[in-house]
């Protein structure tokens, strides 16, 4: 770069600054062996090579090259470098387009990944065009005046009334109340000639997908987790490739396939779509509680979380999946929020298979979030002495019978419920069994209906209703 003396000294401080600033992330950005993302070499497999020195884009990373497209879907692996493509295909149309809507499963999501992420935006920009991040307007600004806004699939209607030229649509198939969200952002694509959207997900068969797969104004690419293992940390191998090679769901996880109902599986697919509500659609709920399946160690595993409801039409309500590797005292405290924050009464666990650990850890961490209180905290045991099999089955039934209704969408526990085929894995999910345990708690309260034309009166019984468990409610009073 060749700079005129006459122009630097014509340069105000400030403007020196800002130019010592750009050239100081230059310098940076080619240490790190940064280079322009597009590379026009044919079935470039994104190694560095003459002229693209470092990591750059593979072919099927690259923007569909006809303007006969709408909607760029890319149905990708874990792993594939969604996120990066994402991003750079954001970063060029900051070039030209002067809105942009950047939209992740959630707030954190959007934040965390689709900006400040290893892959994301500002990582991803070059020197001469990064963007300066405004957290507080939820929005980035770039050097050309170019505004993109940060939005929550998780709060539609946040996209009522902002307009834009294109958006970039991250984990679609993660979103919790995706066709909402998808028709408020869908609304809001209406500046300039050719407004367009990017998708980048990991595919399940859900409605929208396969309506985008089906449409014309499509543009779909596919790819594998395995066309980008020279750019995977040796963990992310360990961690993700391993977990799922080899199974079903890793079919869907790692080679990107839509998977169909699979014959065997515990639940249909098309069974919880046909039931699925939204919050505004919950009845009144006699009783919620929280389904916990802890990791089998206790040190590195699983832990499942779900948070179930029973309503006054006698149906289930499948209201969040909290579920995480955490560690015990984690676990124990991430349990007791579902239950605070959800108006629960009790945390149902499973105690057997050499998880004892659990209780003693959920009795101390009580003690802990409630001193001076001597109320015993709010547990019931399970003791699965059936088979995981044999107690998944009438929970299946139920959803057969139209009476188990997921509250938006809760993508990782679906896939569990529609992929794990009993028959070939005698081992059932973490989610999946926390899910087991709260809607069978439930259950055995359907059998006396009697009991239920007058939940007052069964709440007046047990000397608490839903969310009013007497040391939950002295805390809350306390606050």
């Amino acid at each position: 770069m060749i700079i005129d003396p006459a122009e630097l000294a014509a340069l105000t401080p400030a403007e020196l600054e800002q130019l010592a600033e750009g050239l100081e992330r230059l310098v940076l950005d080619r240490e790190a062996g940064k280079v322009p993302w597009l590379c026009d070499r044919d079935g470039c497999d994104g190694r560095p090579h003459p002229g693209r020195p470092g990591a750059h884009s593979r072919a099927n990373q690259r923007p569909p090259v006809n303007e006969e497209w709408d909607t760029w879907l890319l149905l990708a692996g874990r792993g594939y470098g969604k996120t990066r493509t994402g991003a750079e295909w954001s970063i060029e149309q900051a070039r030209h387009l002067e809105r942009g809507a950047l939209i992740g499963p959630t707030a954190a999501d959007t934040r965390d990944i689709l900006v400040e992420g290893e892959s994301g935006i500002l990582a991803s920009a070059p020197a001469t065009f990064r963007p300066d991040y405004q957290p507080s307007k939820r929005r980035l600004v770039y050097p050309n005046g170019a505004i993109q806004v940060c939005y929550s699939a998780d709060e539609p209607d946040r996209l009522r009334g902002p307009q834009h030229h294109y958006g970039w649509f991250d984990e679609l198939a993660a979103w919790r109340y995706l066709q909402y969200a998808w028709d408020m952002a869908q609304m809001g694509m209406r500046l300039g000639q050719h407004p367009r959207i990017c998708i980048t997900t990991t595919p399940r068969p859900l409605p929208l997908i396969k309506q985008l797969l089906k449409d014309e104004r499509t543009a779909v690419v596919r790819g594998s987790t395995y066309e980008n293992l020279d750019n995977l940390a040796e963990t992310f191998r360990r961690a993700v490739i391993a977990k799922y090679e080899g199974t079903t769901l890793g079919r869907q996880e790692l080679d990107a396939e839509v998977l169909e109902d699979l014959p065997g599986a515990l639940v249909a697919r098309a069974l919880i779509d046909r039931t699925r509500v939204t919050p505004d659609e919950v009845p009144e709920l006699i009783s919620i509680v929280v389904g916990m399946d802890p990791a089998g160690t206790g040190t590195g595993d699983e832990t499942g979380l779900v948070v179930t409801g029973w309503g006054v039409d006698q149906h289930h309500y499948v209201l969040a999946d909290g579920s995480a590797k955490r560690t015990p005292d984690q676990a124990a405290r991430a349990a007791y929020e579902a239950l605070e924050i959800h108006g629960a009464t009790l945390v149902i666990v499973e105690d057997n298979g050499g998880k004892d650990w659990i209780e003693t850890v959920l009795k101390r961490v009580w003690r802990d979030l409630n001193p001076g209180n001597t109320a015993p905290p709010p547990l019931r045991r399970v003791n699965a002495s059936q088979g995981k099999k044999l107690r998944a089955q009438p929970v299946g039934m139920l959803y057969e019978q139209g009476r188990v209704h997921h509250v938006g969408s809760l993508p990782e526990l679906e896939d569990q419920l529609t992929t794990w085929i009993p028959e070939e894995d005698p081992k059932s999910p973490d989610r999946l069994d926390a899910l087991v345990h709260a809607i069978t708690h439930h259950m055995k309260r359907d059998r006396s209906r009697t009991e239920l034309v007058n939940p007052h009166k069964a709440a007046a019984r047990s000397g608490r209703v839903a969310g009013q468990h007497p040391a939950l409610k002295a805390r809350r009073q306390a606050a």
